[in-house]
């Protein structure tokens, strides 16, 4: 039996900054060394913090997202959780073999608005304090939790600023992408810093170019989860099979299931757009390269999944796909191909979690380790059983 977030926490006590070997917060990051070796398993802990509220979780958040690092290839060194005199302030250092070193500064949506200067004194006083031997192995990175209208102004100040060869940003979901990718695909710790050192501020786009690319090299069709303008994934050889099998499957029946992940953006969470999409406008919208317009038919059944949230409502297809883009669709020029929607459920306010339990339950996850990389599953538009659709909008 895998043990929760909650059912840790509760265990360890409550985090704070109290020194000792035997503290909460240092059982915590032991617990994490010595159990969490999976980037599935570690993506279940950071979405829990993602849904939940209150210091708790925002310093297990910092925690998880510095034990990622290690994924990454990092030594990593932990931050405090909360600033004090006389002390460097950073959420997290990350040192490479090579010598080059990441400074973590961890950011939600909860958090008042971002100053670049604060992460570049941070910088500095680890260079003056010789933790960082040289200013010009180090740049700082911005972890967004969750995307809302500060990460653009963040990566514009950063533009504006002339700071791009010392700052860098990456949502959380992203960074966990790249884990998966070194983990699933090969990708080597040099291979990682060869991303986030000559790029531009924004990693996000870097690493959905990356996917992209693996998706093709494994013969792959681009589906995107829609209303999100940069994401796509990469599932492996296994998964194709599956949604190959799963696709002949579904359209053999009278009406199909699908699952369709749905991102926030900087101006509209996920769960805005399902419900001012689904739930008010009865319409869906899929991109211009998705195969997804050639397969969906009137009597399809759709479940709308919110990136980090759960499966929030459920809906039937009465058209096909028709190329008319709209202003009410989010970047109507990448997600042209709109069909219409009836019998809408919407349950915003009780999200079915794709925990790892649900998973057990899953055809779709039959003989893989619920604990693995399970990104595959949400990151795709994809076909599932009709048994999958019920138990992932609460019918089973």
């Amino acid at each position: 039996m895998t043990i929760t977030l909650d059912q840790v926490l509760g265990l360890v006590g409550t985090l704070d900054d109290t020194p000792g070997d035997d503290t909460p917060r240092e059982r915590f990051r032991r617990f994490l060394r010595e159990n969490l070796s999976e980037v599935g398993h570690l993506r279940d802990y950071i979405e829990a913090c993602l849904r939940a509220s209150g210091p708790q979780y925002s310093r297990a958040l910092q925690d998880l997202v510095n034990h990622l690092g290690r994924f990454l290839g990092f030594e990593v060194t932990y931050g405090r959780y909360q600033g004090v005199r006389g002390e460097v302030g950073f959420d997290g250092l990350w040192k490479s073999p090579t010598g080059f070193h990441v400074v973590v500064e961890l950011k939600t949506t909860e958090v008042y608005a971002v100053k670049t200067a604060a992460l570049l004194n941070y910088i500095n006083e680890l260079v003056s304090s010789k933790a960082i031997t040289d200013p010009g192995t180090a740049l700082g990175l911005y972890v967004v939790g969750r995307p809302d209208p500060e990460l653009r102004s963040l990566e514009n100040a950063i533009i504006a600023e002339r700071k791009t060869g010392r700052l860098r940003v990456i949502s959380v979901d992203y960074l966990l992408s790249l884990a998966e990718l070194a983990k699933e695909y090969g990708l080597a710790h040099e291979d990682v810093l060869a991303i986030i050192r000559p790029s531009g501020p924004n990693l996000d786009p870097v690493v959905d170019l990356m996917i992209r690319l693996v998706a093709q090299s494994r013969g792959s069709v681009e589906v995107t989860p829609e209303a999100s303008p940069r994401r796509v994934v990469a599932p492996g050889l296994a998964q194709l099979q599956d949604l190959e099998t799963q696709t002949a499957a579904a359209h053999q029946s009278e009406g199909a299931y699908w699952i369709a992940p749905v991102r926030s953006t900087e101006d509209e969470t996920a769960e805005a757009c399902i419900a001012r999409l689904v739930g008010k406008e009865h319409i869906f919208a899929i991109r211009e390269t998705s195969p997804a317009k050639k397969r969906i038919k009137p009597g399809d059944w759709i479940a709308f999944y919110a990136a980090n949230v759960g499966v929030v409502a459920h809906a039937k297809a009465t058209s096909a796909p028709e190329r008319r883009p709209g202003e009410v669709v989010p970047e109507p020029g990448l997600y042209p191909w709109v069909f219409r929607l009836s019998d809408a459920v919407l349950y915003l306010d009780r999200p079915v979690v794709i925990d790892r339990t649900l998973r057990s339950r899953l055809d779709a996850f039959q003989g893989k380790d619920p604990d693995g990389n399970w990104a595959w599953f949400v990151q795709v538009m994809r076909p599932v059983s009709e048994h999958d659709f019920k138990v992932l909008t609460g019918q089973l």
